[in-house]
C-alpha cells in the first residue's frame, strides 16, 4: 500500500553538488523545497573525525560512503554483441550514497571547461571540415556559450572557495595563471596552492620545452574563507587522504561544508535522508509531472506530490529515473533514434611514473588537488590539423597525499610480488611521482545507457546497463599525450621512468575516475537532447534534469566545477520558471 503525502512546491532528488545548491537558491528565494536523498545523514564534526577519517581500508577499499552495490548496481558490456553482467565491486568509478553525494569524496579539482568545449562540434568542423569527427561520433554543441555560463562559474567558485590564479582576466592574459583559459570576470576568491618540490621539477622541465605551467585551481581552502552562503571553511593542512575520503578539517568544499549549514536553517526547506526515489509520476497525458514515488527507510512506498520535480542525482540515476518513469524516448543505437541514454561518455587518462635515486619527496604531504599543470595540449591551444583526433588533455603533477595501501610505484621490470618487489616498494615510495594525463572523451553512437532486460535491483526494478569501450579516437589522442609526457619526464633527468600505455579495451575493474557523463544531454534540438538550455525536459516541462547527465560529451578537465556551474545556472532559470504558469517551456 502506498502512503500519499501532502503536496510540496518543489521536490529535489539528490543532495549532492546540484541538489544542495538548487535547494539553497530556491529556498532562499522563498520557495518550498523538499530534498530527498537515498543515502544516510552525515555530520562532519561527528562522522569524519581524526584519526578515523584517514582509514584507507574503510573508505577507499570498503566503500563506506559509496553506493551499496548489493542493493543497486549497473550492468556493463563493451558492445552490443556482448551480454552485460552486473558490477559487483566498485572499481572504475565510485558514486556516492550519503547526504552530500559523490562530492563528499571528490579530489577538489576545480577547473572550468574551455570556451572550445561548449561549441566543439561547430568550431572544429569550421576549422577542419565536416569529416574531421569520426563517422560514429555523436558529440555536439551544448546550446549555450562559455560567455553565457561565465557568471555562474564565478558564482560557484565563490560558493566553493576555489583557490587559483587567473590566467585570462576580462581578456587580458595574466602571468602565473593558465593563459589558455576562457576570460573570467574577476580573480579567484582564494589564492593558488603553493608548488611542491615535485611540481617545481615539472614546471622547470615544462618551461624548457616551451609550455606554460601554472598551479591548478583547487576547492580545498588555501586560507580560511567565508563563502557566499556565509559558511566558514578552514585552511587545508595538506595532510592527504582527500580523494575517496571525507574531510576532517572542514577545508574541502562540498555540500556538507559549503551549503548545508545555511540550507538547513531555511524554514521552508526539508531534507529527508534514506528516501530512494524510484519513479517520477505523471498525469494521464504523460506531459505533466505530479510528484515522485520513493521507498523510505522502513521499506514503505511513499507518494510525494509536487508541482516541480528536479533530478539532481549522479549521472546514472538521473538517466535511470527518466527511463523508469517513461519520460523522453529511450535511445536506440541501431536505429539512431531517441535521446534518453544517448551521448554517454567517460574520462580518459594516463600517466608516466618518474623515479629518482638522488631525490626524496614526502608523499603524505598534499591533498585537495595540489598540482602544477599545463593546458597547452587542450582546446584551441592544440593544432589538430595533422594529428587526426578530436579532443585534448591537460597534463599535471599532483601531490594528492599518498594512500599507502594502494600507492606503490615501482619501475618497469620490477617483479609483481616477492622479496624483490618489497625492496623496490620500500626504495621508491619516497622517490617517485607521476606525470598525469587528464583527457577528454567524445560520445559515440554505440556508447549509451539503457535498462537491463535481465538484472534487477533490490526493489525489483531493472538495473541501468552501460555499453561502452575506448574508441580509436581517444586511443590515438592518448598515444600522442604519452609521447609529450615522456619528453617532459626525460627533461627532469630521472633515474628511470615507466609509461602506462592506454588501455585498448575499457574495463570496470581498476579505478580510473568518477567522471561518468551524459545520458540526458542538454542542447538546442529535441531530436538530439533530453533537456533544453535551462535543463528543462522537452517532454515534461515541470521536470528539470541537472548534473553530469547533461554533458553531451566530456572535456579534458574534471567535471565537478562545470556541474556546480550548471546548478547555479539552472537555479537562476528555475526562479524565473516558478514565477510563471506551470508547465511552460522556457525559451
Amino acid at each position: 500500500m502506498t502512503t500519499k503525502l501532502n503536496p510540496v512546491e518543489v521536490v529535489v532528488i539528490g543532495s549532492g553538488v546540484v541538489g544542495s545548491i538548487i535547494s539553497m537558491e530556491l529556498a532562499a528565494a522563498g520557495h518550498q523545497v523538499l530534498c530527498l536523498e537515498r543515502g544516510r545523514m552525515a555530520t562532519p564534526q561527528q562522522d569524519f573525525v581524526m584519526p578515523y577519517v584517514h582509514d584507507e581500508l574503510k573508505y577507499d577499499r570498503h566503500s563506506d560512503i559509496f553506493q551499496n552495490l548489493s542493493r543497486e548496481t549497473i550492468s556493463f558490456r563493451n558492445n552490443l554483441r556482448e551480454t552485460a553482467l552486473p558490477m559487483r565491486e566498485l572499481g572504475s568509478f565510485k558514486p556516492g550514497e550519503i547526504v552530500g553525494g559523490t562530492a563528499l569524496h571528490w579530489g577538489c579539482n576545480a577547473r572550468r571547461f574551455l570556451p572550445y568545449d561548449f561549441e566543439i562540434r561547430s568550431n572544429l568542423e569550421a576549422k577542419h571540415g565536416k569529416t574531421f569527427f569520426p563517422g560514429d561520433c555523436t558529440s555536439q554543441d551544448w546550446g549555450v556559450s562559455y560567455e553565457e555560463f561565465e557568471p555562474y562559474y564565478d558564482q560557484f567558485e565563490h560558493i566553493y572557495g576555489v583557490g587559483g590564479k587567473a590566467g585570462n582576466l576580462n581578456g587580458d592574459i595574466q602571468p602565473g595563471g593558465n593563459p589558455h583559459e576562457g576570460p573570467r570576470s574577476r580573480e579567484y576568491p582564494n589564492p593558488p596552492t603553493r608548488p611542491t618540490p615535485q611540481g617545481q621539477l615539472f614546471a622547470k622541465a615544462a618551461t624548457e620545452l616551451g609550455y606554460t605551467p601554472f598551479q591548478g585551481p583547487a576547492a580545498a581552502m588555501t586560507r580560511d574563507y567565508m563563502n557566499l552562503y556565509k559558511n566558514f571553511l578552514g585552511e587545508c593542512a595538506r595532510g592527504g587522504f582527500c580523494s575517496s575520503h571525507a574531510c576532517s578539517q572542514g577545508a574541502k568544499a562540498n555540500p556538507l561544508t559549503a551549503v548545508m549549514p545555511s540550507l538547513i536553517k531555511q524554514e521552508n526547506f526539508e531534507l529527508r535522508p534514506l528516501c530512494n526515489v524510484i519513479k517520477i509520476n505523471t498525469d494521464s497525458t504523460g506531459k505533466q509531472a505530479t510528484g515522485v514515488t520513493y521507498i523510505d527507510a522502513r521499506g514503505r512506498e511513499v507518494e510525494q506530490p509536487a508541482g516541480t520535480v528536479i533530478l539532481a542525482t549522479y549521472c546514472f540515476n538521473n538517466t535511470r529515473l527518466l527511463l523508469l518513469s517513461g519520460i523522453g524516448k529511450p535511445y536506440d543505437p541501431i536505429a539512431n533514434t531517441g535521446v534518453v541514454g544517448r551521448n554517454y561518455s567517460y574520462q580518459t587518462g594516463g600517466r608516466v611514473e618518474v623515479f629518482f635515486d638522488d631525490k626524496e619527496f614526502n608523499p603524505f604531504i598534499g591533498g585537495g588537488m595540489v598540482n602544477t599543470s599545463i593546458s597547452d595540449l587542450d582546446g584551441d591551444a592544440l593544432d589538430r590539423s595533422d594529428l587526426g583526433f578530436v579532443g585534448g588533455a591537460y597534463v599535471a603533477v599532483s601531490s594528492a597525499g599518498a594512500t599507502p595501501i594502494k600507492s606503490k610505484p615501482v619501475p618497469h621490470g620490477t617483479p609483481r610480488w616477492g622479496g624483490e618487489w618489497k625492496k623496490a616498494v620500500a626504495h621508491n615510495y619516497r622517490r617517485a611521482f607521476s606525470i598525469g594525463i587528464h583527457g577528454s572523451c567524445q560520445s559515440y553512437r554505440g556508447h549509451y545507457l539503457d535498462l537491463d532486460p535481465t538484472y534487477r535491483d533490490s526493489n525489483g526494478l531493472p538495473l541501468l546497463r552501460m555499453t561502452f569501450d575506448w574508441h580509436q579516437n581517444e586511443q590515438k589522442m592518448l598515444h600522442f599525450m604519452n609521447k609529450k609526457c615522456v619528453e617532459i619526464a626525460k627533461a627532469m633527468n630521472p633515474s628511470s621512468y615507466s609509461v602506462r600505455e592506454p588501455y585498448t579495451k575499457y574495463t570496470i575493474v581498476p579505478y580510473q575516475s568518477t567522471h561518468n557523463m551524459g545520458g540526458a544531454a542538454m542542447g538546442a534540438d529535441p531530436a538530439t537532447s533530453v533537456v533544453n538550455k535551462y535543463l528543462q525536459s522537452w517532454d515534461v516541462p515541470n521536470v528539470f534534469v541537472v548534473g553530469g547527465s547533461a554533458f553531451p560529451q566530456n572535456g579534458a578537465v574534471g567535471p565537478t566545477e562545470t556541474i556546480g556551474m550548471l546548478a547555479c545556472w539552472a537555479a537562476d532559470g528555475l526562479k524565473e520558471y516558478l514565477q510563471k504558469p506551470a508547465g511552460q517551456l522556457m525559451v
